[in-house]
């Protein structure tokens, strides 16, 4: 009897840890359930960081930015939340629209989908490095075209214009066709983009 009455005190003790457990799992997500969508995400990289962040150098627009963040952040990421520039605008994640182009070693790629581990201490250019004042020929072309409409993709578009005339500084049509392919414009502002690109062409840009 007396083995019994033990075997049935210790279920019932496990059967209290059990519910103890399942009351704080639920606590939480009802806790986590309240939080907005940024605040989850914090959360959950606040849950990863002491095993799996990592100090990265992003070396953009000429300084250098230690960044602690897991090391495949996309590099969108780092740049807008980290070093604070947000220029580099977020379309789509999956490197089809190119509202995220940036420059890496004077190419243009796609930074939502480029871990940042991948990057580290190579020279990176964004939006704002292309001038202090908007005086690079691709800006002042595209201010002169007027060519935004609702601007969003704009950015992507100025960094993939600059790659372009940097390395071909009189491209032909068939060139700027090329080289802007899969960057998408919503507002089809195609052909004032084209009219600045070939505008900016007058003026041989500097190198990076």
């Amino acid at each position: 009897m007396k083995t019994l009455w033990a075997y049935l005190l210790k279920y019932e003790f496990y059967n209290c840890l059990i519910f103890v457990f399942f009351c704080l799992i639920f606590i939480n997500l009802k806790l986590y359930n309240k939080l907005s969508c940024i605040d989850k995400c914090h959360a959950f990289h606040l849950l990863k960081k002491q095993y799996y962040m990592a100090i990265i150098n992003l070396k953009i627009n000429g300084k250098d930015y230690p960044v602690d963040v897991d090391p495949q952040m996309p590099l969108l990421w780092a740049i807008r939340d980290f070093v604070g520039l947000k220029g580099t605008k977020y379309g789509c994640g999956i490197a089809q629209c190119g509202a995220c182009t940036v420059h890496l070693n004077g190419q243009p790629v796609r930074s939502c989908s480029l871990p940042v581990v991948a990057v580290a201490n190579k020279n990176i250019t964004t939006i704002e490095g292309l001038s202090e004042d908007n005086s690079h020929p691709v800006q002042k072309a595209w201010i002169e075209e007027q060519v935004p409409q609702c601007g969003y993709c704009q950015s992507g578009q100025i960094m993939a214009a600059a790659a372009l005339l940097s390395k071909n500084a009189s491209p032909t049509e068939a060139d700027i066709d090329a080289a802007m392919q899969g960057h998408i414009c919503r507002c089809g502002t195609y052909p004032r983009i084209k009219r600045a690109i070939q505008k900016a062409s007058e003026t041989k840009p500097s190198k990076e």
